[in-house]
């Protein structure tokens, strides 16, 4: 059986279609449903049961799958809203909840690949996992750092494969659910399907209007690498950096829709309050360690990614 939290979620979802793909439907799929319009990440997939994250944390502790046979463990289920301020729930969420089910793979010897986050560097220009380029600028980013750091000390001792992943900027289909917090991507193609226009912040950290830059990367990469470490017949540890290793601006994004959807202007706004000092202006993530160990697929260009991300909502009516 193969466990994916957050398996309702943007991410999750995917993975759990990319099993699927792959003719995999022993699935456990834990989430909190509170918001009932993730169904419409579910509705097309095939998976063996579902738990609510609460009911799944009980049955942890009280070791209902004490004699499973677990093939992997995809923990993709976090609080993910970077603008959170509560840390004790944030704590709870990411630290805590993520604790619990790596001593559970690591006693089942189960691959456990985790939700890490582009968010622990911070204000950082260097994007190499190394302490000295790790500076989280809110409590979702310290949550992330913290799990991640707690991890290493017992990665000398591990014979399974533990990986932390370090999203960059992720887009794709199966993230209609999340708001504000959904993918500039997403936002972006909403925008100039309803309104013609594109509506990016003002210039800030020294970039022009709109040319603050992002590793924007398409969910299928991202699960593609998932699969990849939790494959790995050699153990693979650490955190790995998960973006395409090529930065391009808020621009670029509105420009390729604009030309895909044959419509579309730009329009400039400034940052709210209280933003601006906890704003990433540039992220390009460094790659080397992953492709040290051994993933060497290629990602997909922005291009290439936002024309997949439009036809795939056309496809799956979601425009």
């Amino acid at each position: 059986m193969y466990i994916v939290t957050g398996g309702a979620g943007f991410i999750g979802a995917n993975i759990v279609a990319g099993l699927n793909q792959r003719g995999e439907k022993d699935i456990l799929i834990v989430d909190n449903m509170t918001k009932g319009e993730k169904f419409l990440n579910l509705r097309d997939l095939e998976y063996a049961d579902f738990m609510d994250k609460t009911e799944f944390r009980e049955h942890l502790h009280g070791g209902l799958f004490k004699e499973e046979k677990i093939s992997a463990i995809f923990h993709e289920g976090a609080c993910s809203d970077t603008m959170e301020y509560n840390g004790k729930y944030m704590m709870d969420n990411n630290f805590t909840y993520s604790k619990e089910l790596f001593h559970f793979a690591i006693g089942k010897k189960s691959p456990f690949v985790y939700a890490s986050s582009a968010a622990t560097y911070g204000d950082s220009t260097v994007f190499v996992e190394h302490p000295d380029n790790e500076n989280p600028l809110n409590v979702y980013g310290y949550s992330k750092l913290f799990f991640d750091q707690y991890v290493a000390r017992f990665l000398p001792k591990i014979k399974s494969t533990v990986a932390g992943l370090r999203y960059f900027n992720v887009y794709g289909p199966r993230e209609e659910h999340k708001g504000r917090m959904a993918s500039m991507v997403y936002q972006l193609h909403d925008q100039i399907r309803n309104t013609g226009e594109a509506k990016l912040f003002k210039g800030s950290g020294g970039y022009k209007d709109g040319a603050q830059r992002r590793d924007f990367i398409h969910v299928s990469d991202v699960v593609n690498v998932n699969l990849f470490l939790a494959d790995s017949a050699t153990p693979i540890h650490g955190a790995f950096n998960v973006g395409t290793g090529k930065s391009r601006s808020f621009n670029a994004i509105a420009k390729t829709l604009f030309k895909i959807l044959g419509k579309g202007k730009l329009k400039y706004r400034p940052m709210p309050d209280g933003l601006l000092e906890k704003y990433q202006n540039f992220t390009e993530a460094d790659i080397s360690k992953l492709q040290q160990a051994g993933y060497d697929q290629p990602f997909k260009t922005l291009e290439e990614g936002v024309a997949t991300f439009v036809a795939d909502q056309e496809r799956r009516g979601m425009v």
